[in-house]
């Protein structure tokens, strides 16, 4: 006999259960307080909810008609509604009830409570049939939901008594969850930022990506440097997402296109696969509105296994169809060095973007019912492309209408893009540059694309010709000279041939009416005027051929490839463009896309990236939270994030600094353990804590700041130790970030980190006064364990290139001081914190190009000091490693991989002054405080539900839906 009580707020008190005695289950029916026997033993299944909110009832707290979802569980119901989840729903054995069981009994449990406003949602959404924003992302870099969901529910407190009386912690039971390997860096991150404050904003709105099976991949820092394994977050299932099995649609890749009666056209043959979805519900903060993030698996029909041949041994034929499919959602962006490579990203990007625009019709079509109307669609349906790995969405919106649905050109494209009259209400897809580097804007080549997508070519064509015609109509053709830079320059299609009617009209161009209105005046002429002479005959001639003269066409060079710009494609097939942050707008404007700008200036917008305020302080920095909630009297802030901007009132308050320091050294206390942990180094965490954790990339220039430490080491070095103590602040320097795999310079730069660390950290003469750390394996989770306790945070990226930036805000949110240069979105935090709050250094963005002709002419003087660090490298004082490489991409004045092109020896002397004056400034704690102080305050405009309320007014055209 065993005694079982139950009760979650998703379980009604009749459940189903199944008699295991026959061999066919036959389904019956328990009320509550109804007994049972199940595999020889006996349980009483109580609904403790049930009871609770009965007696709430008889005392008139709650009416008949509330539903179930308005009780809040108590303790004792959630314990049992766990205890319920590691029995019913097992995944582990059923002996003990050990942290990984506690975990997904847990996270269950959560998910019932999520799923009644998740289905009330989107129910509700259908009944008003209300316009709908849909975010399309290669990447959503969540991090661990547990925590974030309890907190959004405001049920922490609940679940942590809960989990105390079944034996475990909540904080441990937390720390079970992998973080979900959907993303890598900040583009990832972002999106998953939006989804939290699309949902605590109310906005009608959806994500789609792709449900990686080993995401990009987990990183290991040994002896030689990075070492990549696959990820194994689905090893132990995934307790937040649910399979819609009803749920998928067919994918095709290859074949060929035939025309059908009345010039329709046929998709027909290649490659088939099906796209399946797997739902995660997004919960709003103290709202009952929960949205989703439908998440894409690929696989295929079973037909598609060969059995014949797996019966005569040749099991790889057998299972190749398979695995074909199935490999398309392994890892987030595959090595593309090879074309197998290049062809499986643009799988992955065609996957996401058909089977999403197919389930985004299929719902504008349910919706519509009887009253189905085209075009109205895009008063119903916003398709925010997040980057350019989105873009297919243009064509296969276009193709579905067409080929389908059987609209016309005219109407399909009007649909996605038709920018008239400065009007956004009436289309469809926007697009959101994230950066300027070449490399991320990316360039397809034809012949791949024309062999797996031959239908989506031939739509891209016509686009491009579109364009043509918009570029001709805009800028005529008496100055062919600038119409054929601005097409060589705006085209969708590089290197290929102008289409047989444009390259006519350019050739003969019509005569102008200045040019008749002369020829006809020539003609009339009086016989009497003189004749010419035959020199003058001559003369005149050569200055008709001279003004006939047509510049040549431009003609592909067969040298060169032959690509499809996908950004061009974006800012063509969309109708509006935003970048990220004010700078990084500017520049997309008058670098980036300067002669669509020129065209389209109404097309162009900025919305300065944000980070949710839940996540990043409320949730991950508790300490600091009970601090603000307690200084601007009330929780408030976390959802209107203005009222931070009271702490300014404070900043010089003694008390207020004094449980501000308090607060910092507890999380700088987690941290040191936390480094001890991971990487087995002891810090002081009376040491300033200084970090830099990023995706590594030349670009974010972790190398300026690991040449900053060395030089910083030498100079130690070169000092007694009573010198050293009176020159230096303590520092513990902390690094993470993944490089991708491919990226050898990038591997080289983790490697140099690493190498330095092992050297400082074991050096008895420097002890606690410097130590270098390299945190493996850097995602969400360990991201906030380390914002909370950092107090300097490094944003040194070559100016102009970094688009926003997320970190900064998070660090800023968190009383972190930035170090940085004028770039991204450090340009507004400076604004909003006071440039005293900001450590500043490096050239601007409009200085850039300058410098880099400057170093290609062979002017540049490098500074005596960043010589010695190199040297100092090169000495052979950090290991055996051979640094050439890396040092070499410092100098010389041009080539591949050399001439310092990111700035590192231009911007060194500036850095390494700047960290002097950080630490003067750290020296004087008060000061220090009360930059922390405003620095948190002066956050404010950073909070992602700012970022969505721009989106939503200026892009989407979509209003807040409260559910009832």
């Amino acid at each position: 006999m065993a005694s079982l009580p139950f009760s979650a707020t998703s379980f009604h008190s009749t459940f189903v259960c199944f008699n295991y005695k026959a061999r066919n289950p036959n389904l019956f029916f328990l009320k509550k307080g109804s007994s049972f026997t199940f595999s020889r033993r006996k349980f009483f299944i109580k609904s403790v909810a049930s009871d609770q909110r009965q007696d709430l009832k008889e005392e008139g707290q709650i009416t008949e008609e509330a539903s179930l979802d308005t009780f809040v569980p108590d303790s004792a119901s959630i314990a049992s509604s766990i205890k319920y989840h590691s029995e019913f729903t097992p995944s582990f054995a059923p002996d003990h009830f050990k942290l990984p069981k506690a975990f997904k009994a847990t996270a269950e449990s959560v998910r019932d409570s999520l799923i009644i406003n998740w289905n009330a949602t989107y129910a509700y959404y259908e009944k008003i049939n209300v316009k709908q924003a849909y975010y399309l992302s290669m990447e959503y870099l969540q991090g661990r939901a547990l925590l974030n969901a309890i907190g959004n529910l405001e049920l922490t407190g609940a679940y942590a008594e809960a989990l105390k009386k079944l034996g475990h912690n909540l904080e441990d039971v937390a720390r079970e969850e992998p973080d979900a390997a959907l993303g890598n860096g900040g583009l990832g991150r972002l999106a998953s930022c939006f989804l939290d404050s699309l949902a605590t904003l109310n906005y009608p709105a959806w994500g789609y990506g792709l449900r990686y099976k080993y995401g990009l991949f987990k990183q290991y820092i040994t002896k030689d440097g990075q070492e990549e394994v696959a990820e194994n977050w689905l090893e132990m299932g995934n307790p937040w997402e649910i399979v819609r099995n009803d749920v998928s649609y067919p994918v095709k890749f290859y074949g060929e296109v035939i025309s059908g009666p009345e010039g329709i056209k046929e998709w027909v043959g290649g490659e088939d696969i099906t796209a399946v979805a797997y739902d995660v519900p997004i919960p709003g903060y103290k709202t009952k509105t929960t949205i989703n993030l439908r998440l894409w698996s690929t696989k295929v029909a079973p037909e598609k296994f060969d059995l014949s041949a797996f019966n005569a041994g040749d099991h790889a034929k057998a299972y190749s169809a398979m695995k074909n499919a199935e490999k398309i959602c392994y890892i987030l962006y595959p090595g593309d060095e090879s074309l197998e490579g290049k062809t499986l990203r643009l799988k992955q990007q065609y996957t996401l973007c058909s089977a999403s625009l197919q389930d985004i019709i299929a719902r504008y079509e349910r919706r519509s019912g009887e009253f189905l109307n085209w075009e109205i669609f895009p008063e119903k349906v916003a398709v925010q492309m997040n980057d350019t790995h989105p873009t297919l969405c243009i064509p296969e919106l276009i193709r579905i209408l067409i080929d389908v649905k059987g609209l016309s050109w005219e109407q399909a494209w009007n649909i996605t893009q038709s920018y008239i009259n400065g009007d956004l209400s009436t289309r469809t897809v926007a697009y959101t540059n994230h950066t300027v580097l070449p490399e991320a804007l990316e360039k397809w080549s034809l012949e791949l694309m024309e062999k797996l997508l031959p239908r989506h070519v031939e739509i891209i064509k016509m686009i491009d010709e579109e364009l043509i015609q918009t570029i001709t109509d805009e800028y005529g053709t008496e100055d062919l000279d600038l119409l054929q830079e601005k097409l060589k320059q705006m085209r969708i299609l590089d290197n290929i041939e102008l289409p047989e009617s444009v390259a006519e009209m350019i050739a003969k161009p019509e005569k102008s009416s200045v040019e008749a209105i002369e020829s006809t005046e020539e003609d009339d002429v009086s016989d009497e005027e003189t004749e010419p002479t035959a020199e003058e005959d001559e003369l005149e001639e050569e200055e008709i051929e001279e003004k006939n003269e047509v510049p040549p066409i431009i003609e592909p060079d067969p040298k060169l490839p032959k690509l499809v710009r996908m950004a061009n494609l974006c800012v063509a097939g969309g109708y509006a463009v935003n970048g990220v942050a004010e700078i990084h707008s500017e520049i997309v404007k008058n670098e980036v896309f300067s002669d669509f700008y020129e065209m389209w200036p109404e097309k162009f917008q900025n919305k300065t990236n944000g980070v949710t305020p839940r996540r990043w302080i409320r949730f991950c920095n508790p300490d600091l939270s009970k601090i603000i909630t307690k200084w601007t009297g009330s929780v408030d802030w976390v959802v209107n994030t203005e009222k931070l901007v009271t702490l300014r009132n404070f900043a010089d308050n003694e008390d207020l600094q004094s449980e501000w320091r308090e607060a910092k050294r507890r999380n700088k206390v987690k941290v040191a353990s936390f480094l001890r942990e991971k990487t087995g180094y002891i810090v002081n965490p009376d040491a300033m804590f200084d970090v830099q954790v990023k995706r590594i990339h030349e670009y974010k220039r972790q190398l300026l700041n690991i040449m900053g430490i060395v030089y910083r080491y030498k100079k130690m070095k070169e000092m007694s130790h009573e010198e050293r103590k009176a020159s230096f602040v303590p520092r513990v320097c902390i690094f993470g970030g993944k490089a991708f795999a491919t990226y050898v310079q990038a591997k080289r730069i983790v490697k140099f980190i690493t190498d330095v660390g092992a050297t400082v950290n074991h050096d008895p003469e420097i002890g606690d006064l410097l130590k270098v750390v390299f945190v493996p394996d850097y995602n969400v989770s360990v991201a906030e364990m380390l914002i909370p306790g950092s107090e300097l945070s490094q944003h040194i990226s070559t100016a102009g290139m970094e688009a926003s930036g997320t970190s900064n805000m998070k660090f800023a949110m968190n009383g972190c001081i930035l170090i940085g240069t004028l770039d991204g979105a450090n340009v507004e935090i400076r604004q909003e914190v006071g440039e005293d709050n900001f450590f500043l250094f490096g050239a601007e963005a409009h200085e850039i190009a300058g410098l880099r002709k400057e170093r290609a002419e062979g002017k540049f003087v490098p500074d005596p000091r960043f010589e010695e660090v190199k040297a100092y490298v090169r000495s052979g004082v950090f290991g055996p490693y051979n640094y050439e490489e890396l040092m070499g991409s410092l100098e010389g004045n041009e080539g591949y991989g050399r001439a310092d092109y990111f700035l590192v020896g231009k911007d060194f002397p500036s850095y390494i002054e700047c960290q002097d004056k950080v630490d003067e400034a750290y020296r004087d704690q008060k000061r220090w405080t009360k930059m922390s102080i405003l620095n948190t305050a002066g956050s404010y405009k950073f909070s992602s539900d700012r970022t969505i309320h721009e989106y939503a007014r200026d892009i989407w055209r979509i209003d807040p839906v409260v559910l009832p």
